[in-house]
């Protein structure tokens, strides 16, 4: 890494740490805010009769909700911006897509989504944070369902490349715009009325610092496939005993 190339990631280091400070001072005040605005509802709804307090009730409610949007969006935010260094260990991919296929079953039972899982057996062994992925990866699936309102299949696919490991989530739902997909990686763009536009940025975070990539093919009416692709880290690639240990499908 070249000074000058240094000199940028300490930058962006320095202006993330700026930018988590200011998040977490600005939600100080706002659990101050939130809390009083949960005594005032308990205040106005003791006597529901009254038009007065009826009015007073729904306005109250309506900064509630805005409080709450507030308070994801800071926690979205804080997640993007940690800076954190990844621990990346030896681990089974299909292990990790197991665990949170597991999470999100009962979601998808009651969401009416079918998972079809072809999860290839004897991949070589990838270097993950556990934590950091498997938020990445429940956080693509979370896309998915949003994408199939209805209900619809959700297909998880891992395999074996030529360097590494692929994982592939194939959703039956709406699609996406070309005008979408060019802007779905960027910081605060969301399609969604009451998204921070930061999950798949910070998705993409985390699937590029494990040394991977991320893709992202979609059709409207017929669905979209996000792509991760992991490398097998040469050291492992030259270690017999963890290249190849995922032997469960």
């Amino acid at each position: 890494m070249n000074d000058a190339h240094q000199k940028l990631v300490d930058q962006y280091v320095e202006i993330a740490k700026l930018a988590g400070s200011l998040a977490h001072e600005i939600k100080n005040p706002l659990s101050t805010i939130r809390l009083n605005v949960e005594l005032l509802a308990e205040d106005f709804s003791a006597d529901p009769e009254d038009p007065l307090h009826r009015r007073a009730l729904a306005k109250v409610q309506v900064v509630q909700r805005e409080c709450q949007r507030l308070q994801d969006l800071l926690d979205d935010f804080l997640n993007f911006v940690r800076v954190r260094p990844l621990k990346l260990e030896p681990s089974s991919l299909n292990g990790q897509v197991k665990e949170v296929l597991e999470f999100f079953r009962p979601k998808a039972q009651q969401a009416r989504i079918e998972i079809i899982e072809f999860l290839a057996a004897d991949l070589p062994t990838v270097l993950l944070d556990r934590e950091a992925f498997r938020g990445a990866l429940l956080n693509l699936i979370l896309n998915a369902q949003q994408a199939m309102p209805e209900g619809g299949q959700l297909v998880v696919r891992t395999s074996a490349t030529i360097d590494g490991v692929a994982l592939d989530l194939i959703d039956s739902g709406c699609g996406m715009e070309p005008s979408t997909m060019a802007k779905m990686f960027q910081a605060f763009f969301s399609t969604k009325k009451a998204g921070s536009g930061l999950g798949l940025p910070t998705t993409r975070k985390v699937v590029e610092g494990h040394g991977g990539q991320i893709r992202v093919q979609s059709e409207v009416g017929k669905g979209t496939q996000f792509t991760i692709r992991l490398p097998i880290p040469a050291r492992l690639a030259a270690d017999p005993a963890h290249h190849r240990v995922d032997r469960t499908p």
